[in-house]
């Protein structure tokens, strides 16, 4: 089976720290037959040669209400768009575009638009009595052995750091951008396990820069605030269990139950460790995917099943308190 199979789909995930927001990109392909890919942790996959990849995502994350004032996010909506293309069969490259919906409860502001734009790499590599860069062709018994990624990216700071809310004051959590480029960079492990199940590890991690935002006396900073988002650490692990394929329609359905470890650095404000900031949360995701033709449609719940935040009970609206993340994808090669 050549790994330009009709069917390989892109899956990213948008994610949020308790103050920030933003989009990163996790990918994977997957055919009619080989390794599934999940919908949240990163498979060890890179595009065809020569091919292109359009995706677009939507995250939205339903909130806890607190009880502290001032109030805190009902929900939030993250959207990504996406476009990738192989250059080698070992050698991927990514462009995504978030754009973010930040909604306060009642008596708060919303806050929407494109926020920082970003590209990703990615080398894929697979061990056959030692390790080598993913072949143009692979049969059916080479994609049983384990692959490997490494991808790395940054994201470039095209979106409005210094969004005005309605009152023109400067919130950085509800910021369409960081002001400066954040990096990621990370690696992955797949292991297709017999002719239905894959095995998907990841782990990676996201760093900030510090950004003095502009003079906002109306939010108490007038000369402005010092942020540095803290840095997030993901361990994620994943099975995917092919449940339906229908070759003569070009058709396959997937299963899948993944836990993604998120440890999120506390954030840093004028030098000082700000409160109600960080912590550990693990993530239980139940979802599927659709194949067809050149298509893939993934859906996802997404669930906090275990906490440690460093203020939980001051924590309102950040991750690890929400209720839910319900995760839709859609992708198209050509």
């Amino acid at each position: 089976m050549k790994r330009s199979a009709p069917i390989l789909l892109l899956s990213a995930l948008a994610t949020a720290p308790a103050l920030a927001h933003h989009g990163v990109a996790s990918l994977g392909a997957a055919g009619l037959e080989g390794p599934g890919a999940p919908v949240e942790t990163s498979s060890s996959a890179t595009l065809p040669q020569g091919k292109w990849l359009a995706y677009l995502k939507v995250d939205h994350a339903e909130s806890k209400q607190g009880i502290l004032p001032p109030p805190e996010n009902d929900y939030n909506q993250y959207w990504m768009l996406g476009l990738g293309y192989g250059f080698r069969p070992w050698l991927s490259a990514y462009l995504f575009q978030p754009y973010n919906i930040k909604q306060d409860t009642p008596g708060g502001f919303e806050s929407r638009g494109f926020t920082d734009l970003s590209v990703m790499g990615v080398v894929g590599f697979k061990y056959d009595d030692g390790l080598m860069r993913v072949p143009a062709n692979e049969s059916l018994d080479d994609l049983m052995d384990w692959h490997f990624t490494f991808y790395g990216g940054l994201s470039l700071p095209t979106g409005d750091a210094n969004h005005r809310l309605p009152d023109t004051s400067i919130d950085p959590g509800m910021a369409l951008g960081f002001g400066k480029s954040s990096f990621s960079y990370g690696v992955t492990a797949t292991k297709q396990l017999d002719d239905k199940a894959t095995l998907v590890l990841e782990a990676g991690q996201i760093r900030f820069q510090e950004y003095h935002y502009d003079p906002d006396p109306v939010g108490g900073n007038p000369a402005g605030i010092r942020v540095q988002f803290g840095t997030e650490t993901r361990v994620n692990g994943a099975l995917s269990y092919r449940l339906i394929t229908h070759p003569e329609s070009r058709f396959r359905l997937d299963g899948n139950v993944e836990l993604n470890f998120l440890r999120l650095g506390r954030d840093v404000e004028d030098g000082i460790p700000a409160t109600a900031t960080g912590g550990d949360i693990l993530y239980g995701v139940v979802g599927a995917r659709v194949y067809k033709d050149n298509l893939s449609l993934g859906l996802a719940l997404k669930k906090p099943v275990w906490t440690d935040l460093n203020e939980e009970s001051q924590q309102q609206g950040a991750e690890g308190k929400e209720q839910y993340r319900f995760i839709v994808t859609f992708s198209a090669l050509f």
